[in-house]
C-alpha cells in the first residue's frame, strides 16, 4: 500500500493549558536540560508532564527498552495528555518496536513529537498505525534554548490549521524544478536508511520524502542515498525535500557542494528537489511537520514552496 492510499488517523488539537507528555524513548537525558524544555513549554501556555523513571540510564539509554516502551504506552493511554513531546534522540528507539503494542497506540490517537533517533518511530506509528506524526521541536533540546522551535509552524500543525505553507526563507534553495503533491513523509536519513530490509522497512511510494542528517559526510550522504534508489525506494517518490544538513562537510575547503553531490543521486528521478528546509537537526527555529497528510511542492528557479494542504488535525 502505497504512502498515498493509506487511510490516515488524525490526533485531537493541542490547546493552551492541555498536559504535554514528555517521553525519552532513546538515549538518556539530563534533568537540567529536561527542566529548561519543561519552563519553555509552560511559558507556551502548555502543561509539561513526565514519569520520574523518565532520568533513569542503562548505558547510553534512558532505562530499559521495557521502562521505555511501557512510559511512552503510558502516555497514550492517559486521559490527561493531549500530546507526546520526545526529550531527545540520540539512539534505542528502534528497541522499542518489538516492545510496543501498536494496537493500543492506534487506539488513542496523540500528537507525537521528535526527530533523529524518532524518526523510526514516526515512520513506525505512520505506517503500521496509519497515525498522522510530527517531525518537530524536542522538550530537552530546542524547546531548552532560546528560539529552538519555530512556533509558527508548531501552533499550525498541532492547532489544527487546515492549509498553511511550512516558513521557507531565503536559506531554501531549488535544485530541481517542478510541481508535485504527495503525503509528507520521511526523517533523518541514516534512520530511514537502518530500516531497510527488516520488518519496519519505510514506505516511500506516493511520498514527498524530506530527508536530513547531521554531521555525515558528503560521501556518506551519498552512499545512504544510493542505497534508498539501489533498493527502489525512489522509484515512486513525488518530490524530495532536504533538510538544513548541518556540519554535512568533509572539509571547509572541500571544492563541492552537498547539493551537487545530492542530485547526482536525486537529479534524474524527474521530480522537484528543494534542499533547507529547517526541521530536525537544524541551528535554529525547528520547523514542525506533519507527516501522514498531502502537501504540494512547487520549485521555481527562484521560489520554492511547500504547502501543507490538510488539517493533521482531527475535526
Amino acid at each position: 500500500m502505497s504512502s498515498s492510499s493509506l487511510q490516515r488517523v488524525k490526533p485531537r488539537a493541542l490547546r493552551l493549558g492541555d498536559t504535554v507528555g514528555i517521553v525519552a524513548p532513546a538515549s538518556n537525558v539530563k534533568k537540567a536540560e529536561l527542566e529548561a524544555g519543561c519552563e519553555a513549554l509552560r511559558s507556551a501556555g502548555y502543561r509539561p508532564f513526565y514519569l520520574d523513571s523518565i532520568l533513569e540510564k542503562d548505558l547510553y539509554f534512558a532505562g530499559s527498552a521495557t521502562r521505555r516502551a511501557r512510559e511512552l504506552e503510558e502516555m497514550f493511554t492517559r486521559d490527561d495528555v493531549r500530546a507526546i513531546v520526545c526529550a531527545r534522540g540520540g539512539y534505542g528507539s528502534n528497541y522499542l518496536l518489538e516492545e510496543l503494542d501498536i494496537e493500543k497506540i492506534k487506539a488513542h490517537p496523540k500528537i507525537f513529537v521528535g526527530y533523529s533517533d524518532l524518526t523510526s518511530l514516526l515512520t513506525y506509528f505512520g505506517d503500521a498505525a496509519g497515525l498522522v506524526t510530527f517531525h518537530g521541536p524536542m522538550a530537552a533540546k530546542d524547546w531548552s534554548h532560546a528560539d529552538g522551535a519555530d512556533l509558527a509552524s508548531w501552533q499550525a500543525a498541532v492547532s489544527g490549521t487546515t492549509a498553511w505553507d511550512v516558513p521557507v526563507g531565503a536559506e531554501v534553495r531549488g535544485l530541481g524544478q517542478g510541481e508535485a503533491e504527495g503525503v509528507l513523509y520521511g526523517g533523518c536519513l541514516s534512520i530511514l536508511v537502518a530500516s531497510l530490509g527488516t520488518p519496519y522497512e519505510i514506505n516511500t511510494d506516493g511520498a514527498i520524502l524530506f530527508l536530513e542528517d547531521l554531521a555525515a559526510k558528503p560521501y556518506q550522504i551519498d552512499r545512504m542515498l544510493m542505497q534508498l534508489k539501489l533498493g527502489g525506494l525512489l522509484d515512486n517518490v513525488r518530490g524530495v525535500v532536504f533538510g538544513e544538513m548541518v556540519h554535512c562537510v568533509q572539509i571547509t575547503d572541500q571544492g563541492y557542494t552537498l547539493e551537487e553531490v545530492v542530485m547526482r543521486i536525486v537529479g534524474d528521478l524527474g521530480v522537484p528537489v528543494a534542499f533547507g528546509v529547517r526541521s530536525g537537526h537544524v541551528t535554529s527555529r525547528n520547523i514542525t511537520l506533519p507527516f501522514g497528510v498531502q502537501v504540494t511542492l512547487s520549485v521555481a528557479k527562484d521560489k520554492v514552496v511547500l504547502r501543507i494542504l490538510e488539517s493533521a488535525i482531527s475535526p
